[in-house]
């Protein structure tokens, strides 16, 4: 089974990435974290790829965005979440 590709952009002490990333875990899924503490390139390239949204965390699976950590586990709770995981759609 491949997995999708996930993408994380958070911040250093911000307790939405850390339940997203809780989440991300449980379920097993590797991901690439992109630190934007400091600002720098990834922030603008956060931004520009969540249609301007600034907070953290923004979650990306396959280059689709799914939002943020309220969105992440609301994914999961309507069962939604998995299947994106596993890439099923591909």
């Amino acid at each position: 089974m491949t997995m999708a590709a996930v993408e994380i952009y958070t911040k250093f002490g911000c307790p939405y990435c850390s339940r997203a990333k809780a989440l991300l875990r449980d379920k097993g899924v590797d991901f690439e974290e992109h630190d934007i503490t400091m600002g720098g390139p990834d922030r603008a390239t956060m931004i520009e790829r969540a249609n301007g949204r600034t907070t953290v965390p923004q979650i990306f699976i396959d280059g689709e965005h799914v939002g943020g950590s309220d969105d992440l586990a609301a994914l999961d709770r309507a069962g939604k979440l998995d299947p994106m995981l596993e890439g099923a759609a591909r």
